[in-house]
This record gives structure tokens, C-alpha cells and sequence, in this order.
């Protein structure tokens, strides 16, 4: 399983722990986008790379933090085919695997500490999506969403 990870400043310091995290205690390849500092930048661009890289398979899965994770999440979705999620604690990140077939996991760094950060991480990249037929179809409406949005653009 290949992990890209990003952060703007405001999730630096998380970004951190989630990618020790994930690369010591769960054994994951993880590539880590940046920022590499707390420096002041700006989001978009790491949630564009990332969820670019996910969506062309170059990766399995993607984690953007920000501020807030809201700021990241808006900013992947703008990505054709892309599926971010915003979650701030466990069901919400299985629920967003299983059910919408989410492949990025956006976190907050002003919002959630390293360990509920840790244990969303965990949650997320160890649920599976359910494949069963109402989950699907939601799935495929969703996706219609953005061949509609790209026709219209």
C-alpha cells in the first residue's frame, strides 16, 4: 500500500506524528509532500498534488492536514474523481472508507490531538469498502456528480 501525506503550516506538527505513525506502528510506504516546515503557505496545491496522485493510482491512499482539514477536504473534491473526507474521530473515517469508498483522509491540526489522529489514520486505512449493492449505487451516483460537473465546464 503506497501513502502520500501533505500539510499546509497549520498541520505541520500533525502531519509529523501521523507520519511516524503510519510509516513505524502500521509498516506503510509513505512519501511525505510537504510542507516540510511551519513556515506560512498556502493548501491548495499540496490537496491538488495529492489527490491527483490518488485518483491516477500513483498511490493508494492520501492525508492532508490543515488548520482545520476543512480548507484541504474542499480543495481535493475539486480534483475530477477524487474522494476526500474530513473526520475527527473513528466511525466517521470507517463509515467513509466503507460506504463512500473515500481514499483521502483530511485532519484538522488545530482541531484533533496526535492520538485521535492516529487512531482516525488506523480506522481509515484498515476499512474496507462495502460492496454491497445500495453502498454501490450511492457510489455511482456520486460519481455521475463529476461527469456531469466536467461535461458542464
Amino acid at each position: 500500500m503506497r501513502l502520500l501525506i501533505a500539510s499546509d503550516h497549520a498541520g505541520f506538527q500533525l502531519k509529523e506524528a501521523v507520519r511516524q505513525f503510519v510509516a513505524e506502528t502500521l509498516g506503510l510506504d509513505i512519501a511525505d509532500l510537504g510542507t516540510h516546515n511551519q513556515e506560512s503557505c498556502d493548501f491548495p496545491g499540496y490537496a491538488v498534488q495529492v489527490a491527483g496522485a490518488v485518483v491516477a493510482g500513483e498511490a493508494d491512499f492520501g492525508i492532508l492536514l490543515c488548520g482545520t482539514g476543512i480548507g484541504m477536504c474542499v480543495a481535493a473534491n475539486k480534483v475530477p474523481g477524487a474522494v476526500a473526507a474530513l473526520c475527527s474521530e473513528e466511525f466517521s473515517a470507517r463509515a467513509a472508507r466503507e460506504h463512500n469508498d473515500a481514499r483521502i483522509l483530511c485532519l484538522g491540526g488545530r482541531v484533533i490531538g496526535p492520538e485521535l489522529a492516529k487512531s482516525v489514520v488506523r480506522a481509515f486505512l484498515t476499512a474496507q469498502r462495502d460492496d454491497g449493492e445500495r453502498l454501490a449505487r450511492r457510489r455511482l451516483q456520486i460519481a455521475e456528480l463529476d461527469e456531469q460537473r466536467g461535461a458542464a465546464a
